[in-house]
């Protein structure tokens, strides 16, 4: 019997040691597993206490800096972009209403401005204006379907267009829209209001609500605005792929006007008036070449109180120079439409023209629904119009003439202004 208790003994005592090495080990190895994730460091270093203080104070910043900002993930992109609507014109507000709770103090009650209701409308779009977007977009489906009309590029897959030809493409994820700005065809304003819908600038800590109330270099700056071009640098080797999901989901417009009164525009805006980065980079190359002006003034000030500025026919003649884009390509207020928006690759929901904008641009903003958030704001700067046009190529050779309207003729054609026949024959 005294054997056979002390075996007992021994077994209970054995197992007891066994269980006990057994958690020891598991603790070993779950600090050895935690090791393995955790950066080699130097020792701790012996600081004096003004050193201390001072280490302090830089962890109390980095800890309110940590709270307050937010580096976005890939992920939580890709999540935001699923979370869109992703059929727009449903009428559908994509934001969801902060929950009421009776915490809020009163300071962020009077900063918080809701959303509205989406309107109600009580009368459908009329007709004209439906039917002149489907003879828009079918004009523009035909000529680029058939061999009609020929230009480079007018072939290509959207895959096959440069990242940097498409910068134009702002994208507004909050409500499902992709813009083609075209420079002088009133895209200070409709930036102006892709930055209220997008709400990509705050006011006393809420989104801007007035496009008016927002400075047109700050408009055009290129640091408010999401762009297609700017997608490679968020998502990498998806960034082409996410560029095709939203161009099927969004709703995508552009604004146009006649070509040559747009050229007019251009050569108003940036040559006739004084303009210090556009007379550097462009009239001092215009007066040398054009104007027999081997050695132009330096400044734009010191050219125009010698009268000295290209005029418009030397504004032609560069355009038509082919030494020009083998320097460098068209700036942009005068590369033509088709090479900026690429109507042939993006299958437009609307297309405005500057001609009809007002009327354009309430269709459009209805459309959207987005029309209670923000109104187009009309503006007479810098305007110019068709009826100019005869004296403003009075002066310029009809053969000239005749060889800008080849440079442009895909706009006309793919927009649908007519021929300009009086300034061709």
């Amino acid at each position: 019997m005294g054997t056979s208790r002390m075996f007992h003994i021994f077994v209970v005592l054995g197992s007891a040691f066994m269980i006990l090495l057994i958690i020891l080990y598991w603790e070993e190895v779950g600090a050895y597993h935690q090791f393995l994730h955790t950066p080699v460091t130097a020792g701790p270093k012996i600081l004096n206490p003004a050193q201390q203080e001072q280490q302090q104070q830089q962890q109390q910043q980095q800890q309110q800096q940590s709270q307050t900002t937010r580096t976005p993930s890939f992920l939580s992109d890709i999540d935001a972009f699923v979370n869109q609507f992703l059929q727009p014109g449903t009428g559908e507000p994509t934001d969801p209403v902060p929950a009421e709770t009776s915490n809020q103090s009163e300071k962020a009650e009077e900063r918080y401005i809701p959303r509205q209701e989406w309107k109600i409308h009580l009368t459908p779009v009329a007709a004209e204006l439906r039917q002149r977007q489907e003879n828009r977009q079918k004009l523009l489906k035909d000529l680029c379907a058939n061999d009609s009309l020929a230009f480079p590029g007018k072939n290509r897959s959207f895959d096959d267009i440069p990242n940097k030809e498409l910068d134009h493409l702002i994208v507004d994820d909050r409500h499902g829209i992709i813009y083609c700005y075209v420079p002088k065809v009133a895209c200070s304003n409709w930036k102006r209001i892709m930055i209220v819908l997008s709400e990509s600038l705050l006011h006393d800590g809420v989104p801007q609500r007035d496009p008016m109330a927002i400075p047109r270099e700050l408009a055009h700056n290129s640091s408010m605005h999401f762009t297609f071009n700017k997608f490679w640098k968020r998502y990498g080797k998806f960034a082409r792929h996410l560029m095709k999901v939203k161009l099927k989901k969004y709703t995508k417009f552009l604004f146009v006007r006649d070509p040559f009164v747009r050229l007019i525009s251009a050569y108003r805006d940036k040559f006739d008036l004084p303009n210090e980065d556009f007379y550097r980079r462009f009239a001092r190359v215009m007066l040398r070449r054009y104007a027999n002006q081997p050695t132009p003034p330096d400044s734009v000030d010191e050219a125009f109180a010698m009268g000295v500025h290209p005029s418009f026919s030397h504004f032609i003649q560069y355009l038509l120079d082919p030494q020009t884009e083998k320097e460098s390509t068209f700036n942009e207020h005068w590369r033509q439409v088709h090479r900026l928006c690429h109507p042939c690759q993006i299958q437009y929901d609307f297309v405005g023209h500057l001609e009809t904008a007002e009327e354009d641009a309430e269709h459009l903003l209805r459309l959207l629904r987005v029309d209670n958030v923000v109104e187009f704001p009309t503006s007479q700067r810098n305007l110019t119009t068709s009826d100019w046009e005869s004296d403003w190529f009075n002066m310029v050779p009809l053969e000239v003439r005749r060889e800008l309207y080849k440079l442009y003729e895909p706009d006309f054609r793919l927009f649908g202004y007519s021929k300009p026949d009086s300034l061709l024959n």
